[in-house]
């Protein structure tokens, strides 16, 4: 064997073995990255398993100094209890109405609102538009004292209306959907124009159903929000008649003595919970979509 020859062997076994070694290398990497999600998905999902195994125990084994991770007698009553303890029938009624009403104003205030941003041509538009970015900077507890007072002097505490006019306008639903619709080419709405059809029409006729996507994802987000505020409805809407139902189960299942009932209020969040978790798991799609057709073009 040649000189060259013994050169280009040894160089093909340094290439193998720096492939091996790279394999190697790779390979750990990928066993650290799955460890470390698993690790991180056990921390995520330990809480719900914990409500989910709370709400099937009994009081008394609730409250063992030693916990135990499984119920020892499963409790499916507590649901039942629950259920009729925090009157969960008329909270559900409540929030949805809550829920539904506002998100419906607010989804056509967020539709004009980005239509006339994105396609309609008035003097000052980008300064508005700049104006309305800058209030994303500032944090929604500011606002909670002012809010207060104005709903005060308007007489609406302890109505439906104090739950639904103050958060009707999102300027981040606005930004999002006038994202989406500057996607959309300038040239349709200029042919509808010669065509003579009015901005309604070409509104609800064409960019309506091109940004569907991402209407569904910020009606789900509103409906979230609307579904999980607590603060300001505590605030202006505790009474009975109004009452939410994340407010519904604060003090729902503590009894005269101040001692509550752990395991049926587990059993009353996971009922509350569920609504949410199978939004998500069946409609996440829509939200990630939405979300990312909307981030391409500014």
């Amino acid at each position: 064997m040649s000189k060259n020859e013994k050169m280009n062997v040894m160089q093909a076994r340094d290439i193998q073995r720096l492939s091996a070694g790279q394999r190697i290398v790779r390979g750990g990497v990928k066993a650290g990255t799955y460890l470390f999600l698993f690790v991180m998905a056990l921390i995520v999902l330990f809480p719900f398993y914990w409500m989910i195994i709370s709400s099937l125990k009994t009081l008394a084994e609730y409250r063992q100094a030693i916990p135990t991770f499984w119920p020892k007698q499963i409790m499916f009553s507590n649901y039942s209890e629950a259920f009729t303890t925090a009157n969960l029938g008329d909270l559900f009624m409540n929030t949805l109405y809550v829920g539904i009403v506002s998100t419906l104003l607010s989804l056509v205030i967020t539709v004009l609102s980005a239509f006339a941003f994105a396609r309609l041509e008035f003097k000052g538009k980008e300064t508005m538009f700049g104006a309305l970015l800058a209030t994303m900077m500032i944090p929604g507890e500011l606002f909670t004292i002012t809010n207060y007072l104005t709903i005060n002097h308007l007489g609406w505490m302890h109505t439906f209306t104090a739950l639904i006019v103050p958060f009707l306008v999102s300027v981040f639903y606005i930004y999002l959907l006038r994202q989406n619709f500057m996607q959309i080419p300038n040239e349709l709405y200029l042919a509808a124009k010669v065509d003579g059809t009015s901005d309604l029409k070409y509104l609800w006729k064409v960019m309506i159903p091109l940004a569907l996507p991402t209407l569904i994802s910020i009606t789900i987000l509103k409906m979230m929000g609307a579904w999980n505020s607590y603060i300001w409805p505590k605030l202006v809407a505790n009474d009975s008649a109004h009452q939410l139902i994340t407010n519904g189960l604060r003090n729902a299942f503590t009894d005269t003595s101040g001692q509550a009932n752990y395991p049926v209020q587990m059993a009353a969040v996971a009922i509350v919970s569920a609504p949410l978790f199978l939004v998500f798991l069946f409609l996440r799609k829509y939200i990630m979509s939405g979300v990312s057709r909307s981030g391409i073009k500014g």
